[in-house]
């Protein structure tokens, strides 16, 4: 058949500029193919073209087909046959009632095209760029190939390749072009966003802090679900309202629920809502924070204290979107953005059985972890001076300030009550100093801090669990017992402190 090239290579060129001359009006060669066949077909004759693609593993994906007188199937495994044929140059297939094609999955479909009336294929591999592309030749007669005819249904799929590769560099560009103007959004996002309120206190001036809010801005435009980890007092509730201020949810609400606030009886009811006469006392339906969050976005605080039978009925919110009030039948539509926090190791939580495994992969969809403010201590001063504004206007005075001793106090400490605690610092501080300057002796700082303990060899832990008990024993001791103060000083509600006392055994701590 390759003697029509060599007999008559003026008529073979001038088919093959027309082939060019096609393929080069578009971009998308899959959107003319039957005209790439028609013309293709005067140099190799064929009943039908295809264009694939295949990962070098044995998967096939066809993308391109000449007609449509085939069993629909976009997908094709071979067999290890199969893939050794994928990786050679070519590939003839003299007679399918002979010798079957090398399919593994879908299982019928040799017998699907037999039954379409095909006998016979010529395949052809090469590459465009990053993908590897088989152009194959289909007959309806048995043994319609040889190897003659490998130099023409190659010259063939060159062409065809040379436009792919041009889909795909403009692919690339269309992809550059998009990141950049994602990019030059994000910026003048984030520059919006440094002018609005709390924009110091958001932001900070740490490079950790920074890394924290660029990873919140890269995820705010996205509708990812995003799980804030770090210990109690370092921001989360301030980082998940920054993402939703920066979402296209921005105009919807922010619904804030404290999982460990809410006993597990009230937790399901708090969330899912319920109808009139759901349960003793249910006199009226109520909506439930999902519902209320439509729109928005539902920020779950403290999620590792969700009750198992809870977190089952949340994966479902999270895998189909919809939901039920407690004694309800009708599914209702959960149009929420979630955004989860907690401060304990949510890995440890899956293996002790605390936590459901598939729950916690539906939230780890995009992580950040809020590093503690003893390891960004370039925040502390900038941190202090905000929070000091505030308390002098909520004081009515002007905003007090800090000793220069009073300024390396706060420096020391480890706080590990992190951004809560220093705040609860410089307001009891404010209150105690009278409106004249905040001495060292107004923080009631511990004077052992542990930076100025550096020689008893002691490593400090980064166990979230650990430097949390060691936080409330130490607060409690402070306050000798004083369940009220402690829980002032920690920025917690006494519920929340009970609910963390039990589970660091730490319910022997004498009360008042």
């Amino acid at each position: 058949m390759n003697a029509v090239l060599e007999t008559q290579p003026a008529h073979s060129d001038a088919i093959f500029d027309e082939l060019l001359h096609t393929i080069s009006e578009v971009l998308d060669v899959r959107a003319i193919f039957p005209r790439v066949s028609a013309v293709a077909s005067r140099i190799l004759p064929h009943d039908r073209l295809t264009m694939s693609f295949h990962d070098g593993e044995g998967h096939v994906v066809v993308e391109a087909a000449s007609n449509d007188d085939f069993p629909s199937v976009d997908r094709v495994t071979v067999d290890d046959s199969g893939l050794r044929a994928l990786n050679e140059p070519f590939f003839i297939a003299a007679d399918f009632l002979k010798e079957p094609l090398p399919i593994r999955a879908p299982r019928d479909l040799n017998e699907g095209i037999v039954a379409m009336g095909y006998r016979s294929l010529l395949r052809v591999h090469l590459r465009a760029r990053d993908e590897r592309i088989g152009l194959t030749f289909w007959s309806k007669r048995p043994h319609a190939f040889t190897t003659d005819d490998v130099s023409a249904a190659r010259r063939v799929a060159e062409h065809v390749a040379l436009v792919v590769s041009h889909q795909q560099l403009a692919e690339v560009a269309r992809q550059s072009a998009e990141a950049r103007v994602r990019a030059a959004r994000l910026e003048a996002r984030a520059k919006t966003l440094a002018k609005g309120p709390d924009a110091r206190r958001v932001l900070g001036e740490s490079d950790l802090w920074k890394d924290v809010m660029k990873r919140a801005l890269q995820v705010s435009g996205t509708e990812a679900t995003v799980l804030l980890t770090g210990e109690s007092g370092t921001g989360k509730e301030l980082v998940a309202r920054f993402v939703h201020r920066a979402s296209p949810r921005c105009d919807g609400p922010f619904v804030a629920i404290n999982c460990a606030a809410l006993p597990e009886e009230l937790l399901e009811s708090e969330l899912f809502g319920y109808e009139r006469g759901a349960f003793t006392g249910a006199m009226l339906a109520k909506p439930g924070q999902i519902e209320l969050a439509s729109g928005g976005v539902l920020f779950l605080d403290e999620v590792t204290e969700m009750s198992l039978s809870a977190q089952s009925k949340f994966l479902r919110v999270l895998q189909e979107r919809e939901f039920q009030r407690l004694g309800g039948t009708r599914p209702l539509k959960a149009n929420i953005r979630v955004i989860a926090a907690t401060n304990r190791d949510l890995r440890k939580a899956v293996e002790q059985g605390a936590f459901r495994g598939d729950l916690y992969y539906r939230l780890q969809v995009f992580e950040i972890c809020l590093p503690p403010l003893r390891d960004r201590t370039t925040d502390v001063v900038p941190l202090s001076e905000l929070f000091l504004e505030e308390i002098g206007r909520s004081l009515g005075v002007p905003p007090p300030a800090l000793t220069r001793d009073a300024t390396r106090a706060l420096l020391r400490h480890t706080w590990p009550g992190n951004v809560r605690e220093l705040r609860n610092a410089l307001e009891r501080a404010a209150i105690l100093a009278n409106g004249g300057l905040i001495a060292v002796e107004h923080l009631s700082l511990p004077v052992n801090d542990h930076r100025n303990r550096q020689s008893d060899g002691a490593s400090p832990t980064t166990d979230l669990n650990v430097i949390e008990q060691q936080a409330i024993a130490h607060v409690l001791r402070q306050v000798r017992g004083n369940k009220s103060e402690a829980a002032r000083r920690l920025g917690l509600s006494r519920t929340q402190l009970y609910g963390r006392m039990r589970k660091h055994q730490l319910d022997s701590a004498p009360a008042t």
